[in-house]
């Protein structure tokens, strides 16, 4: 018992740590990807951290199935470096023993992946998807970051401003260049605000600036300056966001017979069970022999990651394209993969390690 919940602690403490340090990478790389699309002017700036933590609810599943991996990974390894398994197979204890308090460690995480994966996960897709058609249906001024060309309407519509106030109430040496009845228009004007009429529509109130406008393939051209110059702006129909299969709560899945939605069932079934299998897998897979290099096994152990989840989503492309079966698909891959299990823990027990040959 007092074995047990020290190993447990000790599975806890390497967790949290490579947890966190996963979480930061995976972070700041989406979080690097964000803002250059809020600099390109595709996302609004205050839209960033939200869709960051949307992005962070999806990939959890995965970031915890490799922190519980590479955890009792570690652990293990560390546990035959330091000589400490040598006692534990002198006291008469088998490789198999470890099973038990590794799956007692890995339960919960194994709970946690499936609640993210069934649940969670979808609903992080969904309200990004929603939250972005929300964003999209804005005032196009709202939508201008300074110093980028921001197309709207299909691009019958740019528009470039150089300084912005923070409430977007004012702007300042505005560009905007527009597509009517086949002339081009474009409006160049050193400063502007923001005026709401009577009835609600929104407009664009440009001073002290020229308006150029001609009409292509043709030599007609004419100029104009004004002390005032009206662009409407229109806030857009907000759409609901498609629930397409990777957005839906695994209830409403499970009701949808469709190729695509059989092959995001297979992936959300996949995930805690191959969680469990990698825990599991992590037990032969520390063996380190301390006269010999202490990095193979850690470079074995990614090998077999990147195989087991290569196979997870090959399996999940070819049930979303028909190609294969979804009863085959969902129990195919861990059943292949516990071959090598069943075979690496067979090698450790039946194999004689090192010290035990040099005591006969």
């Amino acid at each position: 018992m007092i074995f047990e919940r020290a190993t447990r602690r000790e599975f806890a403490q390497a967790a949290a740590g490579i947890g966190v340090v996963l979480l930061a990478i995976l972070t700041s790389t989406q979080l690097i990807r964000l803002l250059k699309d809020a600099a390109g002017g595709h996302i609004a700036p205050e839209a960033v951290a939200s869709l960051l933590g949307f992005a962070a609810l999806n990939f959890m599943p995965v970031l915890l199935s490799l922190t519980l991996f590479v955890s009792v990974l570690m652990s293990l390894s560390r546990a035959y470096r330091d000589s400490e398994m040598v006692v534990w197979f002198s006291s008469g204890q088998p490789l198999t023993a470890w099973i038990r308090p590794v799956t007692k460690f890995a339960l919960p995480i194994v709970f946690a992946i499936a609640l993210l994966s069934s649940f969670l996960s979808p609903w992080a897709n969904y309200s990004t998807a929603d939250y972005k058609q929300k964003l999209s249906a804005r005032s196009e001024l709202s939508q201008v970051s300074p110093g980028t060309f921001r197309e709207v309407k299909k691009g019958q519509r740019v528009f470039f401003v150089e300084a912005l106030s923070e409430d977007a109430s004012r702007v300042g040496n505005v560009f905007v260049a527009t597509v009517q009845e086949g002339k081009l228009g474009v409006v160049m004007s050193d400063s502007g605000h923001q005026e709401v009429a009577e009835n609600g529509d929104r407009f664009v109130v440009l001073e002290h600036g020229r308006r150029y406008e001609v009409e292509p393939g043709t030599p007609a051209f004419k100029v104009m300056e004004f002390e005032q110059y009206h662009v409407r702006s229109e806030d857009g129909v907000a759409k609901t966001a498609e629930r397409s299969p990777n957005r839906l709560p695994i209830h409403e899945l499970i009701l949808d017979d469709s190729n695509q939605a059989r092959g995001e069932l297979l992936w959300r079934i996949g995930m805690p069970i191959s969680a469990l299998v990698l825990a599991l897998l992590a037990i032969p897979l520390s063996f380190v022999n301390p006269r010999a290099g202490r990095s193979a096994n850690m470079l074995i152990a990614i090998l077999v990651y990147v195989i087991y989840s290569n196979l997870i989503s090959v399996s999940q492309a070819w049930v979303a394209q028909g190609k294969l079966s979804f009863w085959l698909g969902v129990w195919a891959v861990h059943v292949l993969m516990l071959c090598p299990l069943l075979l690496l823990f067979y090698r450790r027990i039946a194999i004689r390690m090192p010290w035990q040959r040099r005591d006969n």
